[in-house]
């Protein structure tokens, strides 16, 4: 009868029967069981409910975040079609002020004594925060309901049911033309693990929790994740080396230990990231070439539609890691509607909400980070673009950065760091990098824009420190008109 609805409501909604939505009658909510010994956050008591109907009580799971200062946060998730009241009890007292992010969502809450509530038309991936409080928040994932569960006895599906499962080594080794299925309920203390394999499927409503690391795809293609939670890697949430091919769809991950990055593709091509809730203690999406036994360049990667979150390092970076012998390209790489909730890195070298910082002969080209919003975070840079010789992790300064465009960013804060870009000689340096429509608290950094002084350039106004070796860099309205040539007169005047 279940499977039946959940049918109905997709072919409602796919035929355009119900032109609102999902029809009042059929909004539902699923939530999954939760096995014995599972911790709990007694922070927040929340419930859910259709509207009018009777509230139900979530469990709220306890994830410890940030290895600067381990905290524990909290989480909650659950299916749903329809709309959906969410309520929000404090258990630390009454609440001053709440806010629920991304922003973009537009998402007001209503307050009432100790009692936040907000309502949820679509599936989303929310931080709900009391008070001002990142470290104790309350995390609410959300998914559609599920329409294609594939049969238990299917002999292509690895069917894993409600409770907690353990495997060798904490390793399931995933045959080519497999699918994996982890039920809502379903705990897996193991790395899902893709070697030399094509064609595999892993998917469902369940949680990995405390793997050594979430995924591991290398060597494979054609591999595509849907869904699953993970909780607390000790290392990386998906390690990606020399595969191709492979689509990771609305996982949510927390880490809080060394090293444990969310998404990191070495040697990798044809990469599909969407709609990602990443919350890292390290790099929460890390794009590289050569490393350890993958070789080859780097190509055709895409991920949009996300949300990262960094306690430790950069949301997004790009380019460390290559093959001096053997020079890589990074090229043809897209983030696209991304929201960036927090950076906090202390060392200069590792700053940047979005990072290029090229070291062992790496080139990067053809990059775009469109459409991206960056609220207010804790310690860092908004950009980072060098070429580099990191001793730490290479053996030899990049090449260089190619054709880099930042079209629609905004940044609302006060406390970003001074932006850096620079290059590394006169043969390693920086060409064209174009910002087309950046906003910084609502203010348009553009040639356009009235200068206090002639001497100021536009990189000061945003700023952006333009080192040494960079080649091309353009402020632009939107729609990317670019300024009249200067003349000589107009030159020299501009002489500080």
């Amino acid at each position: 009868m279940v499977n039946l609805l959940r049918r109905l409501v997709s072919l409602t909604v796919s035929l355009g029967i119900w032109g609102g939505g999902v029809p009042p009658l059929l909004a539902q909510i699923v939530q999954h069981p939760v096995p014995e010994g599972i911790p709990h956050n007694a922070d927040f008591a929340v419930m859910v409910r259709v509207p009018g109907g009777e509230w139900q009580e979530l469990f709220e799971y306890s994830v410890p975040v940030d290895m600067h200062d381990v905290r524990y946060a909290s989480m909650v998730h659950f299916d749903f079609a329809g709309s959906v009241e969410v309520s929000v009890t404090s258990n630390r007292g009454a609440i001053a002020s709440g806010q629920i992010r991304p922003l973009s969502n537009g998402l007001t809450p209503e307050i009432k004594g100790n009692t936040l509530t907000f309502v949820l038309s679509k599936p989303c991936n929310l931080s709900v925060e009391i008070d001002g409080d990142r470290f104790h928040n309350l995390h609410v994932f959300t998914n559609p309901l599920e329409t294609d569960v594939p049969a238990e006895n299917d002999p292509d599906v690895i069917y894993l049911k409600p409770g907690i499962h353990t495997f060798p080594r904490n390793i399931l080794d995933v045959s080519g033309g497999k699918t994996v299925y982890l039920a809502g309920g379903a705990v897996v203390k193991a790395a899902i693990r893709c070697r030399n394999v094509d064609n595999v499927r892993i998917r469902g409503r369940g949680i990995l929790y405390q793997p050594p690391r979430g995924f591991v795809v290398t060597h494979s293609s054609n591999v595509t994740i849907d869904d699953i939670i993970v909780m607390s890697p000790r290392h990386y949430t998906f390690y990606g080396g020399q595969s191709r091919n492979l689509t990771i769809r609305n996982i949510r991950a927390f880490s809080h230990q060394g090293n444990s990055d969310g998404i990191d593709l070495m040697s990798c091509s044809d990469v599909s990231v969407d709609g990602v809730f990443m919350r890292n203690s390290d790099d929460c999406i890390a794009v590289y070439g050569h490393r350890w036994n993958f070789h080859g360049d780097t190509r055709n990667i895409t991920v949009r539609n996300s949300t990262l979150w960094a306690d430790v390092a950069h949301p997004i970076h790009i380019g460390t890691h290559g093959d001096p012998a053997n020079p890589n390209v990074i090229e043809d790489v897209v983030f696209s509607n991304i929201d960036i909730l927090e950076h906090d890195e202390p060392q200069l070298d590792y700053q940047g909400c979005m990072s290029i910082n090229v070291s062992d002969e790496n080139l990067v080209r053809n990059i775009l980070f469109e459409n991206i919003r960056v609220e207010d975070f804790t310690e860092g840079q908004l950009v980072n673009l060098r070429v580099a010789y990191n001793k730490k992790y290479a053996s030899a300064p990049g090449r260089g950065i190619e054709n880099i465009t930042f079209r629609n960013i905004s940044y609302h804060g006060s406390r970003a760091n001074i932006s850096i870009l620079e290059g590394y000689d006169a043969t390693r340096g920086i060409q064209a990098v174009i910002f087309e429509n950046l906003t910084i608290n609502g203010r348009l950094i553009s040639w356009q824009m009235e200068k206090p002084a002639s001497h100021f350039t536009t990189a000061d106004l945003a700023r952006m420190y333009v080192g040494p070796h960079v080649d091309g860099v353009e402020f632009l309205p939107p729609g990317g008109a670019k300024p009249p040539p200067e003349t000589p007169r107009q030159r020299r005047r501009a002489q500080p």
